[in-house]
């Protein structure tokens, strides 16, 4: 017998590093309307923005006046991702209840990401945790390229380790293990979480994962064999990180609830909902998005008498 969660918690990240790489930009008004939406369909945990220079980003330059325009709602949690001091006082200033603050396990990425190395990057990581931490803040601690580097290639898991329990140690309310360059395939996957649920004690983990290489959802199913029931997705496949060239969206929202419900696990969210959320935010960005679900769905409506 396979024994899996009952029911997964699903972190929508569509705008953030869903538009985060999108040319044309979002408005704001789009933004709150998706918000909507996605609460409409069950979703309770989003992430909406990240406290960066919007020179480098520009999709996220309008992260005070969303986070200012967001009407909250009791047992719907709202965070954003911050890499410097500077966004985390930015987040402070809106009344961010939730970060997530990451370190990179690839000196190259690190660089690239945060013009820090992986060393220098982890103690202001730290540091940020604590000041949050001490503010009242919930902080999800993450580690990006857990599963490899687009740059560098194989990143040793004893790394990956090294870095989660420097982070632990901070005392963060979640730990995330990111696939940042899409490098990771089920094997990995249970080798990485064997190997960083020691020095993580009882903290939950996370996995924001990639499909740039088609492996997305079984990775998913691998970490659920491990009993992780707590994932980050995008609307539509929508992501992938700017400063890692070739590293494609996320897992699709709408794809991993199907594979779920399917399998008799439990999201909360309602799927066909969902799907025409998706369907609808493509005409916003003028494109197709790379979910599949959706597309099968909409197949299927187009051919009903």
């Amino acid at each position: 017998m396979i024994n899996l969660p009952k029911r997964v918690f699903i972190q929508e990240v569509v705008l953030r590093d869903g538009l985060q790489n999108e040319k044309q930009i979002v408005s704001t008004d789009e933004k709150l309307k998706l918000v909507d939406r996605l609460i409409a369909c069950g979703l309770r945990q989003i992430e909406i923005t990240s406290f960066v220079n919007p020179h480098l980003v520009p999709q996220m330059a309008d992260a005070e006046d969303l986070c200012n325009r967001l009407k909250q709602r009791e047992g719907i949690t709202f965070s954003a991702l911050i890499l410097s001091e500077k966004g985390l006082n930015r987040a402070m200033r809106c009344g961010m209840s939730h970060v997530g603050v990451y370190v990179s396990a690839s000196e190259t990425h690190s660089r690239r990401n945060s013009n820090r190395s992986v060393a220098e990057a982890l103690a202001e990581a730290r540091r940020l945790i604590r000041k949050a931490r001490h503010a009242g803040m919930n902080v999800r601690a993450g580690v990006m390229n857990a599963f490899g580097c687009a740059y560098e290639g194989k990143v040793p898991v004893g790394k990956v380790t090294e870095i989660s329990e420097a982070l632990f140690d901070t005392e963060p309310d979640e730990i995330c293990l990111a696939d940042t360059s899409g490098l990771g395939n089920p094997l990995q996957i249970k080798e990485v979480l064997n190997r960083v649920r020691p020095v993580t004690d009882d903290i939950p983990l996370a996995l924001h994962l990639h499909n740039t290489r088609g492996l997305g959802l079984a990775n998913v199913f691998s970490a659920l064999e491990e009993g992780i029931f707590s994932f980050d997705t995008s609307l539509g496949g929508l992501g992938g990180c700017p400063f890692i060239e070739g590293a494609t969206g996320n897992i699709a929202t709408e794809d991993t609830v199907s594979m779920l419900h399917s399998m008799g696990v439990e999201s909360g969210i309602d799927l066909s909902a969902l799907i025409g959320v998706s369907l609808d935010f493509e005409k916003v960005l003028g494109r197709i998005f790379p979910s599949l679900i959706s597309h099968l769905y909409a197949r299927l409506k187009a051919d009903e008498p």
